[in-house]
């Protein structure tokens, strides 16, 4: 039977009887009927849409009017089918007749346009940055009219700010008050930042999940997460350091799912600064970081040394033909000696009567970022370069690029949340730039190729304008690639059909079942 095979580690002794007894008459009720207990770093700090970064999609509470399988390809969400006019003008996005919001009421194309206007309203989210006229509803579609082309259109309905929730879950300010989606889950109770408990929706319209009630908890230390992985306490464990997840690995009492993503970690340069705005300087920062080292002793996955800005999970931009980033302190010495560095007295390199010293933020939200930034830390310290690490919240990167006193920031960036990479590098490398972009930097062929990819007037030439693109980052490193990321997830031996999503749209608890 399951419950014989299973392999549980710091159980307590009650625990342990429950179990003999349901393995000795051969039940395996206890499994079938209790939550699936879900365990990660993710708080939610706000329960709408535009902020609440893509948490009820994740919970497959909510949907949006798109969808994308693993590897990225658009699918039916909410509309079942979608089509643009001759003059990629007007966009018409047809819904499925049979959707209803988890307070029983119909998924109609005005709730859904209104749903839409709203995200396109709100600062920072994806929509807000396409050429919009107006969104309306026509029968029982959304219709879209744009100012001029915009090809990824359909990709940006597929990120989670769009997700459409029900008239009721706003209150009188139009402030989301309770999440009540159209999804395979309903919130049954909500304790923020860090509990939600959820029950399947009696009435979806899909194939009934096989586990009907889903408890997360947030957990902030990693050294938490991997107790509660290793003792039973957790069924899917996500946010496991680099440390624990090895120490898992290697006593083999506990799955581990695994996905390459199309995310990178980035250290994050004000090239506005009146430090890092120099190239030259940027360039011997990059030089100067172990790559290689570092993602081997820290990540414990060496193939995860960034070599450009984008991974090979990322297909159409990553550029096998790019020269490499490399490890060279001897050339980073001497870009800083031409750019007029010399070490001071007590090692600290000096110009002009100013140190090089500099601010570096991250968060812990991650917990490979603290370990990496303090490595960076040392790496720039043998250069001369004296870098102060502040680890805090995950918001003082984009609120210090807003107010201009962010130097550096270390952070991971996902350039596949929006199913198409296309529409994240124009909100990051904007002329303006972006908050987990570029900073007081913008370069005109960057721009122009990144327009002439949204038109989609040429696709003949699509590729060579994303080889552009590639070329100029690699060159100027508004943001300078570190590392590549896998995310791993620790599962419970009980749980059957886990596949992590290299988007990190959802994560499938529908499709999930207790191993019989």
């Amino acid at each position: 039977m399951g419950w014989q095979k299973m392999r549980v580690a710091g159980a307590s002794a009650v625990a342990l009887l429950m179990i003999a007894g349901c393995a000795a008459g051969g039940n395996d009720a206890p499994a079938l009927t209790q939550p699936l207990r879900v365990v990660g770093q993710f708080e939610f700090h706000s329960l709408d849409p535009s902020t609440a970064g893509g948490f009820f999609t994740r919970l497959q509470v909510a949907e949006t009017l798109v969808d994308a399988d693993v590897q990225g390809n658009l699918q039916p969400g909410l509309a079942e089918s979608w089509n643009a006019s001759a003059d990629g003008l007007s966009w018409t996005f047809a819904l499925r007749p049979d959707a209803l919001f988890h307070d029983g009421t119909a998924v109609t194309a005005e709730v859904a346009a209104a749903a839409l206007t709203t995200a396109q309203g709100k600062a920072g989210t994806p929509l807000a940055t396409v050429p919009l006229k107006a969104i309306s509803a026509e029968g029982n579609a959304v219709r879209v009219e744009l100012a001029e082309p915009f090809a990824p259109l359909p990709a940006v309905l597929a990120h989670t700010s769009t997700q459409i929730l029900a008239p009721s879950s706003y209150g009188p300010d139009q402030a989301v008050t309770k999440v009540v989606g159209s999804g395979p889950y309903q919130v049954s109770h909500i304790e923020p930042p860090a509990k939600v408990e959820l029950a399947a929706f009696e009435q979806w319209h899909g194939e009934k999940p096989d586990i009907s009630e889903v408890t997360y908890q947030a957990v902030g230390r990693a050294e938490s997460r991997a107790l509660m992985a290793e003792s039973g306490q957790a069924d899917i464990t996500f946010g496991m350091d680099p440390t624990s997840l090895q120490k898992i690995r290697q006593a083999g009492k506990l799955d581990i799912a695994a996905v390459t993503l199309p995310r990178s970690i980035l250290l994050k340069a004000n090239s506005g600064h009146e430090i890092l705005g120099d190239v030259q300087v940027r360039r011997a920062l990059s030089l100067a970081l172990d790559r290689e080292s570092m993602a081997t002793a820290l990540l414990r996955d060496p193939e995860m040394a960034a070599t450009q800005l984008f991974p090979p999970s990322l297909p159409d931009w990553h550029q096998a033909s790019a020269k490499p980033l490399e490890h060279d302190p001897v050339a980073a010495r001497k870009l800083l000696a031409d750019a007029g560095w010399a070490p001071g007295s007590d090692g600290i390199l000096e110009r002009d009567g100013r140190k090089f010293t500099v601010t570096l933020r991250t968060f812990p939200d991650r917990p490979e970022l603290p370990i990496l930034a303090t490595a960076i830390q040392a790496k720039l310290k043998e250069l001369g370069i004296a870098v102060d690490v502040k680890v805090g919240n995950s918001s003082e990167i984009p609120a210090g690029h807003k107010d201009g006193s962010l130097e550096l920031a270390l952070y991971s960036r996902n350039y596949a949340l929006v199913p198409d990479a296309l529409v994240t590098l124009s909100d990051d490398f904007a002329p303006e730039g972006g908050d987990y972009g570029s900073m007081g930097w913008n370069d005109p062929a960057l721009t122009s190729a990144l327009h002439h990819l949204a038109s989609g007037n040429d696709a003949g030439k699509a590729a060579e304008s994303r080889g552009k693109v590639t070329d100029i980052l690699q060159a100027q490193l508004p943001v300078i690639p570190v590392a590549w990321y896998r995310q791993s997830a620790v599962v419970s031996p009980r749980v059957d059909g886990v596949t992590l999503d290299p988007l990190e749209r959802s994560w499938r608890l529908s499709d999930l079942a207790w191993k019989k």
